[in-house]
């Protein structure tokens, strides 16, 4: 009789424990951090951006976006900090004491090797970053990647494409470079090394690897097929129609090579002309080959360094991917004309098409490796040399070893 009362006891106080459990079930947000409560998650984030971004008169788009996720995500109660930092400032900023810097922060892709050494910048995985790669070009998805791991949500391109006058040039002479030279002058920065490489990565040049990802491959600009490009270019200097340099030093150029920062002198100089495409195509030995400029991005990172990140990696992961993200973008181009690299995204002038066609097809990831500084001095030494002629068809084998072993003298073998 004494264990049956027992038996009944502890069978009554499990009922009741079960039905004084029925409230806690998870919040319909799908929060992990809630607790037993249900009740959201108190948080405060840190979010460091430029202050174009946070402006009246740009709609406060920082501001705007993150209360947009906050409104998304009620699981969470976010308070947000702001602060001014621009995309080249990050790595001085967060680097000096990654500890007390954002949480989340708005950075340029070429500075990841130094916030990785400072311990500021997180990597990044699962769905958000799965989410990235699909909505972006391989290129754009490259910029924010260091030695197989991605540091950053992309959202907007940085790279060189073409201006051209469309009453010289038609939808066909544009596809390539040779048949332009044939109907006006075209200028290009061909002594300026972030310019030149095109040439010679598109017949198959490569600097650290097919990807710019192997830093033991060091630069390979030899043999053959880099010969043949500085043959290419001996000829082009020789052209009447070719000038060094863009409109600006050359007033009769009908074509020039530049970026978006560029945008008003080409529309100065060709008006309602003015025609903006990706780089073209240059014809060695019979075949089109096409050039391809160097790209890199701006994207949001993550300090893994900070007390949110301790305690909620995920509020700030989510955060940073949703700055990066389709909505978010696509608010930026409204409101600051940032071209955006998600291509779910319909742009509506030339000029953004144009980043965006050269970062998925015409454009390499200018490498995050530390012997890339070797590259400059070389590339535009030969640049100068091509337009002052001191490059000739009869030495061009010979000086293109030179600057081959030159580029090598101190990579990483």
């Amino acid at each position: 009789m004494k264990k049956l009362i027992c038996l009944i006891t502890a069978l009554v106080l499990c009922f009741g424990l079960l039905a004084g459990c029925g409230g806690n079930k998870p919040s319909s947000s799908g929060s992990e951090g809630g607790g037993d409560s249900g009740e959201a998650v108190d948080v405060t984030v840190t979010v460091w951006g430029p202050q174009e971004d946070q402006s009246d008169d740009n709609g406060k788009w920082l501001q705007t976006q993150c209360e947009a996720f906050a409104a998304a995500h009620p699981e969470w109660n976010i308070t947000f900090n702001y602060g001014v930092c621009s995309e080249g400032d990050a790595k001085t900023n967060i680097g000096t004491d990654p500890s007390a810097g954002a949480d989340v922060y708005l950075f340029a892709n070429d500075q990841i090797p130094d916030l990785i050494k400072a311990g500021g910048i997180s990597e990044l995985g699962g769905s958000n970053v799965d989410t990235m790669k699909s909505n972006n070009s391989e290129t754009t998805v490259n910029t924010v990647t260091y030695e197989g791991s991605v540091y950053g949500f992309p959202f907007t391109g940085n790279t060189w494409f073409m201006y051209y006058d469309k009453s010289v040039f038609s939808d066909e002479d544009i596809k390539s470079l040779d048949a332009m030279l044939e109907k006006g002058k075209v200028a290009f920065p061909l002594d300026n090394s972030w310019y030149i490489a095109a040439f010679y990565v598109a017949n198959g040049c490569t600097l650290f690897g097919e990807d710019g990802g192997d830093a033991a491959a060091g630069f390979d600009f030899s043999g053959e097929k880099a010969a043949q490009v500085t043959d290419y270019l001996v000829d082009l200097v020789a052209n009447p129609n070719f000038a060094n340099g863009d409109v600006g030093t050359n007033a009769d150029a009908k074509a020039f090579f530049s970026g978006t920062w560029d945008y008003q002198k080409a529309l100065d100089a060709y008006g309602e002309n003015l025609g903006i495409a990706a780089p073209p195509s240059i014809t060695i030995n019979g075949e089109l080959k096409q050039m391809k400029s160097f790209a890199g991005s701006k994207a949001v990172g993550v300090n893994p360094a900070t007390a949110l990140y301790q305690e909620h990696p995920e509020v700030a992961v989510a955060l940073a991917a949703y700055l990066g993200g389709t909505d978010a973008q696509k608010a930026h181009y409204e409101l600051r004309n940032i071209i955006p690299t998600d291509s779910n995204i319909t742009v509506d002038d030339a000029l953004a098409q144009a980043q965006m066609d050269t970062m998925a097809f015409a454009s390499i990831v200018q490498p995050l490796q530390a012997d890339m500084g070797n590259y400059w001095g070389p590339a535009e030494s030969m640049g100068k040399e091509l337009v002052a002629g001191s490059v000739t068809h009869a030495n061009a084998a010979e000086k293109t070893e030179a600057m081959n072993t030159s580029l090598n003298t101190s990579a990483v073998q």
